[in-house]
């Protein structure tokens, strides 16, 4: 299963995205941030999908869906949004939806990784 996971510009949150990577056992790793996640690292290999954080809500949802297109395999992915606000939540869940590709909420808790 693939993992997409938002990054967005409090870095204290980066830690949830990082312990996902670092944990799981992920077929294909996506991140999507703005200019400042570029400066993620992580254990593991992922590809980074830049996207403009300043774009109205169906804008950044067309530009997600866009660049998206073609890189999930299943059917589902696993998704964290533990990073983010309520329109770039928004405009991510409707672009994979819209590929189609269910999505799997998921977060690294103290006992490991949790789907929700």
């Amino acid at each position: 299963m693939e993992l997409v996971a938002l990054l967005s510009s409090g870095k204290g949150t980066w830690a949830q995205v990082s312990g996902l990577i670092k944990y799981g056992e992920w077929d294909k790793i996506i991140v999507i941030g703005g200019d400042f996640a570029k400066e993620f690292k992580a254990d593991k290999k992922f590809e980074f999908i830049k996207i403009n954080q300043d774009s109205k809500l169906l804008e950044l949802k067309k530009e997600i869906s866009d660049k998206l297109k073609g890189k999930i395999n299943g059917t589902e992915a696993a998704l964290s949004i533990a990073s983010g606000d309520g329109k770039e939540h928004m405009a991510l869940i409707s672009a994979l939806l819209s590929l189609p590709v269910g999505v799997r909420f998921v977060a690294l808790t103290k006992d490991g990784i949790v789907y929700l």
